[in-house]
């Protein structure tokens, strides 16, 4: 999986970087966690703060459109749908006993 980034700018108003990217594949559409973690890494971003909003193939293309947000602090998070949030920060699942 390769990711290239197509833009990169820095929202004032609501104190975040927003990057768009391609990501190119072999195989499977990848997972927002394998985008993630190849972000965080590629930015050198830290993993607390960093959210992919939507990752979309093109119809029969090894490649997919993407837009991540980088904040700056936690508090800028509380904007972001909980449905979102639950995506990239998924929740262990309880070992029973």
């Amino acid at each position: 999986m390769e990711i290239k980034i197509i833009e990169d700018k820095f929202n004032k108003l609501l104190n975040r970087r927003e990057i768009y990217f391609i990501v190119n594949y072999d195989g499977a559409t990848p997972s927002i966690k394998d985008v993630r973690n190849k972000l965080i890494a590629q930015l050198d971003a830290d993993k607390e703060l960093l959210i992919v909003d939507y990752i979309r193939s093109e119809f029969g293309m090894k490649r997919a459109k993407g837009f991540a947000k980088i904040y700056k602090d936690k508090e800028g998070m509380k904007i972001e749908p909980k449905h979102k949030i639950e995506k990239n920060f998924p929740k262990e699942e309880k070992s029973k006993g």
